[in-house]
């Protein structure tokens, strides 16, 4: 999971800034403003798989992480 993240930043960044992603197996599954509502996105879709979830931060929320 770490490896996919790192290899993929930029291109999630790109299309999730502000987003709460759900992955199965390194696969975008499920995406959404609310973490809660993405897990149970996937986990319906994926009901014996384990769910790994990230929040990929906006570019703004990155700028204040660097600065504080």
């Amino acid at each position: 999971m770490t490896d996919f993240l790192l290899k993929h930043s930029q291109e999630l960044s790109g299309k999730y800034p502000g987003k709460h992603i759900a992955f199965v197996e390194d696969n975008v599954v499920a995406v959404d403003s609310y973490a809660v509502n993405a897990y149970k996105k996937a986990k319906k879709k994926f009901t014996c798989k384990e769910i790994s979830m990230f929040y990929m931060p906006t570019d703004e929320e990155t700028i204040t992480l660097i600065l504080t």
